[in-house]
């Protein structure tokens, strides 16, 4: 699923579905770069919806019409990114049974879209800074430099400045990067825009799920509403997804949609009582608890990862798998 979900139903800006006053300065941002040649660098949580924005600026451009090739650097291991960005020759590693073209030439004439950004490792990073210096890719095992005309936009939810203080990102790469600065806001600085979405997503899940529409009640709006959304978009869609699948017609309530529990009282006896209080779960339900309760704590998915001592993509990994699980 792309970054927030696939929430509209047209290509560009019309799928960002919301009327609030940041959506509209989101469109209207989007629209202007849209025009330009110039690097894009999305900010935002995750599951704001900036792989929706990539694809918006894409489609609105005069490059409209050549591909979008998105590539997430966290979902691939740091031995093959090279290889996947910019392609390889026959036999330059295990595996490599063909000469072929990386991410960067597949995009020419179009929008290479890199999601993460900062989970680029930083050799990587220097060969990035090299392309988007000369125009050209060197594919490895081949020393030919090739010609590859891709506009970049690139993407992340963590801050690039203390990432640069931290040494994980290069100074130079990003000011090379930020020309065009775009931010994605959350969800919950989007005012009624969460009901506006779940309105727009019922019938489309619906029809996927091949179920009857349900109809979204008061109450389940009002919950919709007063609900925070750390997950942002993502986790809006999972919730009516799940809402539609579970409830098979019915009328999407808060319970249906997850927003009716209230918390648990915390145990008197600190973290060896919290622990008791798990016992009888299996592992893989424990971790899930610790993780969303994490991210309710930290108020997003990247804080609640550094928090809990994982990477930010192993933490988008497993609510990927409980997503489609």
């Amino acid at each position: 699923m792309p970054d927030g979900g696939d929430f509209g139903a047209e290509a560009g800006a019309d799928r960002l579905i919301g009327s609030s006053p940041a959506m509209r300065a989101l469109r209207r941002r989007l629209a202007r770069v849209a025009r330009s040649e110039a690097t894009v660098l999305l900010t935002g949580e995750s599951g704001a919806g900036k792989e929706l924005c990539a694809e918006s600026i894409h489609a609105a451009s005069p490059r409209a019409a050549g591909p979008f090739v998105p590539v997430n650097c966290g979902a691939i291991p740091a031995e093959l990114i090279e290889a996947e960005l910019f392609g390889h020759r026959r036999g330059a590693f295990t595996g490599a049974v063909a000469d072929r073209p990386g991410a960067a030439q597949a995009a020419s004439g179009g929008t290479l879209f890199l999601d993460e950004l900062c989970e680029l490792p930083l050799a990587s990073q220097t060969r990035l800074l090299r392309f988007l210096e000369t125009g050209a890719v060197t594919r490895v095992g081949d020393p030919t430099p090739r010609a590859a005309d891709a506009r970049i936009v690139a993407a992340t939810n963590r801050d690039p400045a203390a990432e640069m203080a931290a040494g994980r990102l290069r100074e130079d790469l990003y000011w090379r990067l930020h020309v065009l600065p775009v931010h994605a806001p959350p969800l919950r600085e989007r005012g009624e825009d969460a009901v506006e979405i779940a309105r727009a997503l019922l019938p489309r899940l619906a029809a996927e799920e091949r179920v009857p529409v349900p109809r979204l009640g008061p109450e389940a709006e009002a919950a919709i509403r007063a609900h925070r959304w750390p997950g942002n978009v993502r986790e809006l869609a999972n919730a009516l997804r799940r809402a539609v699948v579970l409830g098979e017609g019915e009328a999407a309530t808060p319970e249906l949609l997850g927003l009716a529990a209230s918390p648990a009282p915390a145990p008197e006896n600190g973290a060896e009582g919290a622990a008791e209080a798990l016992l009888g779960l299996p592992f893989a339900e424990i971790e899930r608890l610790v993780i969303s309760a994490a991210i309710r704590r930290w108020g997003s998915a990247p804080k609640a990862a550094r928090a809990l001592g994982l990477s930010p993509s192993t933490l988008y990994r497993k609510q990927e798998g409980w997503a489609e699980g």
